[in-house]
């Protein structure tokens, strides 16, 4: 894994760089290499962020998409179907087998919505909500850790690059 020690001095721009290149004070990634170093980061903290997770799922002969599905709806109390798939970004027909087993498991239930029949509302049943929580407080338990290692300013910066991220997803959508 690439050394990430002073990563803003080997790879970034100063702010004033930054400025001068158009970009309002923003730091840029100064060249390839350090544009890899950085999907490498993302890459190995997203694998640590998904691990326990993951392994807890396959226990059950689940996956990542039924841990996505079951995140949002517990997010989005009375998440219906369009939400759903809204949220995840996939099509009807990639979300119906992952739900499936899920209803099939007796963890999520799907539900007529009160005020509209043909809208399906989902929840989970008991089973559902206590995994979804197990799921939950592993990773919650690792970003505490870490954030408490790293310092408020560094979770602000991360915070700031994930939301720019998700922005970014939105734009194309």
């Amino acid at each position: 894994m690439t050394d990430l020690k002073n990563f803003s001095e080997k790879f970034l721009t100063s702010p004033a760089e930054g400025t001068q290149a158009g970009r309002h004070g923003a730091q840029l990634i100064k060249n390839s290499t350090a544009q890899q170093a950085a999907m490498e980061a993302f890459f190995f903290g997203y694998q640590a962020f998904t691990a326990k997770p993951d392994e807890m799922l396959a226990k059950r002969g689940l996956s990542r998409v039924h841990h996505r599905i079951l995140f949002f709806i517990a997010k989005y109390p009375g998440l219906n179907m369009t939400e759903l798939l809204g949220y995840l970004g996939v099509s009807k027909q990639a979300l119906n087998m992952p739900l499936r087993q899920l209803i099939e498991m007796d963890l999520v239930q799907s539900e007529a919505a009160a005020d509209d029949k043909r809208k399906r509302v989902l929840g989970f049943t008991a089973e559902g909500a206590k995994l979804e929580q197990a799921l939950r407080r592993e990773q919650a338990r690792l970003l505490q850790r870490v954030f408490g290692e790293m310092g408020e300013e560094a979770v602000q910066g991360w915070l700031a690059v994930n939301h720019a991220l998700a922005r970014s997803r939105q734009e194309r959508t």
